[in-house]
């Protein structure tokens, strides 16, 4: 190999590497910003003479229209479009009513998930897909969206490792072997690898994130939530409590098939208890906000609120099941689709001198009224430690009243167009969701899959036909669109786009790899592969995963004739190795979940510093075991 010469663009490249590390590292400004920086300084710097190819002006920007980025929104959109149908709120329930509300159930149940998506599609897919999954559940669980979303993305990186068309690299793979094949004898040519070629390697990458963050989970992961999009607010029990003093929670009764109360309204049932009936569910069906004039049908099950002593004397005295925790209502009280909120009558309203009865209130708005906060009295059915308890729905409505209710989101946006109240609550989700539209979110995310899996199209090309088919579909409009895009994301890949080109055609990246296997002359073969898979480490944390393997694969097939190796195990080493990308944000995953999850470059460093010495361990050692 020709000996590449330190010059002064490359110490300009390795400068502005060393920069960017720095700024990432001490978060002096936003690391979208960052990188930004970076990207303009490159371009300024290209400009100075004896520098003119650091960078082409005119290409500088390029990464925003780049393959990878252009994906990245696309399937942003395409998750948007599958939760704004509800879809990803039936995953999450789902994903709870195994996990129950344990992060060390939970996190194994996420990331497996995710891995094995990410074996079939690209790893940011997988993620962004499940970006909004793990957000509700850190709602319903209280868990810090930070415990859960690192594990998540860590294991869709691992899942690229699963088949051949996991990764870019892997997908890259077999060509390089057929161009290396045609300047190597015969008897060291390598044969393609199969679709599961590396199932093994990738299944035991996926084990060890799962067990690493299980077991070590507790001190390598942030423990509070450090900012972001997502969060998971007070719990509705404690807002009662604090703010109204009703020491209340939601509980779930059967009745069972034949009970006596059968034929008897909800109101003849509750007269003697201190409770609210505020769900009921029978032949399938679910209703929010039930009138309590309804007569019961046996079997049924019941959502109530109220104390914990009076529920539990209900179900004896009554003859009820009560259950241990949510099931069928977990999905109608989640904190995702409804909550506590709180309505003024305002002077002139029409329903002042009526009642709740007189207005049939839960029929009429969809809500179940929980207390009336007048001056300083609060009358509620639950008794406070002011108050007996009063029955509210006869109490007749005067200007000022504040209606404490427990309304869903949907019905809390269209309340707050009605004159007749004024919504004093804003801290909601103030969207009504489309689970009319699942039938088309579900055939575009499809369509997408299909071409992505059996077309050589474009990755872009393919999520952005899934993301068009949603708007036009109506699933979401085109603001919604855009909301769903994470701008920062964005530009903190495309910014770093060109740096990476730059390491690559200035020739920095040669330069180091030269000097790296200078100082492994000589050593065993198993340290050299071991130091092409270093290596591979920390080129796929400076410049993209493909350009990495696109370079070092030709040097590793060469490394290994020279040593007497295998040159196809080499090969596999360096297109597995380019997957070891946890330390900085600068993998498309990791940029993903950084905003919504408030992360800091520290945590990714203090998290992926342990998994990339296990992912070096782990891969190298199955590699050598099997192959």
């Amino acid at each position: 190999m020709e000996t590449i010469h330190l010059t002064v663009e490359m110490m300009v490249v390795l400068g502005l590497l060393l920069f960017t590390v720095v700024l990432f590292v001490s978060e002096v400004v936003r690391i979208d910003f960052a990188a930004i920086l970076v990207m303009v300084l490159l371009g300024l710097l290209s400009q100075l003479p004896g520098l003119g190819s650091l960078a082409d002006v005119s290409q500088l920007f390029d990464g925003l229209a780049s393959n990878a980025v252009v994906s990245i929104i696309a399937v942003m959109i395409i998750g948007a479009g599958l939760d704004k149908t509800g879809l990803m709120s039936k995953v999450a329930a789902l994903i709870l009513k195994h996990g129950g509300k344990s992060e060390a159930r939970i996190v194994p149940i996420i990331s497996g998930t995710v891995g094995v998506i990410s074996s079939f599609m690209q790893n940011v897919g997988a993620a962004a897909l499940f970006l909004p999954v793990v957000s509700r559940i850190a709602v319903r669980t209280n868990l810090p969206l930070s415990r859960l979303l690192m594990p998540m993305g860590f294991c869709a990186i691992l899942g690229g490792t699963l088949t051949m068309v996991g990764s870019s690299p892997l997908i890259l793979l077999n060509d390089l072997i057929a161009s290396a094949n045609q300047s190597l004898p015969p008897e060291t040519q390598m044969p393609p690898f199969g679709l599961f070629s590396v199932t093994p390697i990738g299944v035991c990458l996926v084990t060890t994130g799962i067990l690493y963050f299980v077991f070590f989970g507790r001190w390598v992961l942030p423990g509070v939530q450090k900012g972001g999009d997502a969060t998971s607010g007070t719990p509705m029990k404690d807002y009662l409590k604090q703010i109204y003093g009703l020491k209340t929670d939601i509980f779930e009764i059967t009745i069972p098939d034949g009970h006596p109360v059968a034929g008897q309204t909800f109101d003849d049932v509750i007269q003697k208890y201190h409770v609210y009936i505020i769900g009921s569910a029978y032949r399938g069906r679910t209703f929010f906000a039930p009138v309590i004039q309804t007569k019961i049908t046996t079997p049924c099950r019941l959502a109530v609120l109220g104390r914990r002593k009076e529920v539990e004397h209900m179900a004896r005295d009554a003859g009820f099941v009560l259950h241990d925790r949510l099931d069928v209502f977990a999905e109608d009280y989640a904190p995702t689709k409804s909550g506590v909120a709180e309505i003024v009558i305002p002077p002139g309203s029409s329903v002042i001198g009526k009642c709740a009865h007189d207005l049939v209130f839960r029929k009429t708005y969809g809500a179940s009224m929980l207390a009336i906060h007048r001056g300083e009295e609060t009358l509620s059915l639950v008794a406070t430690e002011d108050h007996e308890p009063t029955q509210i729905g006869e109490v007749p409505f005067r200007a000022g009243d504040t209606l404490v209710i427990l309304s869903t989101w949907d019905a809390l946006t269209r309340l707050s167009r009605n004159r007749d109240f004024v919504v004093v609550t804003t801290d909601y989700p103030q969207e009504e969701l489309r689970p009319t539209k699942v039938g088309w979110a579900i055939l575009f995310f499809a369509i997408a899959l299909g071409l992505i899996l059996l077309t050589d199209l474009r990755l872009s090309l393919c999520l952005l036909t899934g993301a068009v088919g949603m708007i036009l579909t109506g699933v979401l409009d085109i603001d919604d669109a855009y909301e769903a895009v994470s701008w920062s994301t964005v530009f903190l890949l495309a910014s770093l786009i060109p740096l990476g080109q730059a390491v690559q055609t200035s020739g920095t990246a040669g330069w180091i790899a030269q000097e790296i296997l200078v100082l492994l002359d000589g050593w065993p073969i198993w340290s050299l592969q071991a130091g092409l898979a270093i290596l591979a480490t920390v080129f796929t944390l400076i410049m993209s995963n493909v350009g990495a393997t696109v370079l070092l694969v030709p040097l590793a097939v060469s490394i290994a004739v020279a040593a007497g190796g295998d040159p196809a195990l080499f090969a596999l080493t360096v297109a597995i190795s380019t997957s070891n990308s946890f330390l900085i944000p600068t993998h498309q995953v990791n940029a993903l979940i950084m905003g919504p999850a408030g992360y800091k470059v520290t945590d990714f460093i203090k998290s992926g510093g342990i998994m990339t010495i296990l992912f070096l361990v782990v891969s190298l050692a199955v590699m050598n075991l099997l192959y």
